[in-house]
């Protein structure tokens, strides 16, 4: 991770500019969609999708309700197994059976609308538990999630449950949570969703924050009018299938 970390005792002139630095290059994952489809029942969720999306990039997938996007998120987070195609991160495929859980635990990372954290264990135990499948003895485990926590902005908050959070907060530690084992790619289903609006910006502006320091690559579902301004690229799904990028301007 240090070497993907710039400091930030000096500013940049992007920072100058307000605008965001590049992602750091070399840690974020590549992902390739080839052909991929899904049916559930008479659906068909995806029809031959395809997609590329490049390490360190900030890709947005939107569409209507029912369009496709949460399958495809969970396709080529190894959540949901495609019916035909292949998914393939760093050009390994991901739905290799041997390679799956690892796949699932080393690579890629979650964040849904529903925060989903665990409501008997507090904001720094939710965070451990990704470490605990990792088998990241116990001092390692406490020494990331505290990482984690001031990362998120939240180091004061490490021992409350999520009942004692407001929404915004819980959202934090999931994102914290996601992040614990370091993933290269970060997945987030409508992260915003559930906010009002001023949390809303704050978490896109964690989100981004992590993606310029770290380079992870993120493909986000999202309707926020932010993420779009903000996003690399907009990938549009309608009726299972992408829709032709329109020409700016």
């Amino acid at each position: 991770m240090s070497s993907t970390t710039r400091s930030s005792a000096v500013p940049t002139v992007s920072e100058i500019e307000g605008r965001p630095d590049p992602p750091v290059g070399g840690f974020g994952a590549a992902v390739e969609v080839r052909n991929v489809s899904r049916r559930f029942g008479p659906v068909e969720a995806l029809r031959g999708v395809d997609l590329d999306v490049t390490p360190g990039e900030l890709v947005l997938v939107t569409g209507r309700s029912g369009s496709g996007k949460s399958t495809l998120l969970n396709v080529i987070g190894g959540l949901d197994e495609p019916d035909g195609g292949e998914v393939l991160i760093d050009r390994k495929p991901i739905w290799r059976k041997a390679d799956l859980s690892a796949a699932r635990r080393d690579l890629v990372g979650f964040v849904f609308q529903q925060h989903l954290l665990m409501d008997e264990l507090s904001a720094r135990a939710n965070i451990e538990v990704p470490l605990i499948g990792a088998g990241v003895p116990r001092s390692a485990r406490r020494a990331r999630a505290f990482e984690l926590l001031a990362e998120v902005g939240l180091n004061e908050r490490g021992d409350h449950l999520p009942s004692m959070l407001s929404g915004g907060e819980r959202q934090r530690v999931a994102v914290a949570r996601a992040l614990a084992n370091r993933p290269r790619l970060l997945l987030a289903d409508e992260p915003t969703g559930a906010l009002e609006s001023v949390t809303s910006a704050r978490l896109i502006e964690l989100l981004l924050s992590l993606r310029n320091r770290h380079g992870t690559t993120m493909v986000i579902v999202s309707y926020d009018r932010e993420v779009r301004k903000r996003a690399d690229r907009t990938v549009t799904l309608v009726d299972g299938r992408i829709a032709p990028a329109r020409a700016r301007g």
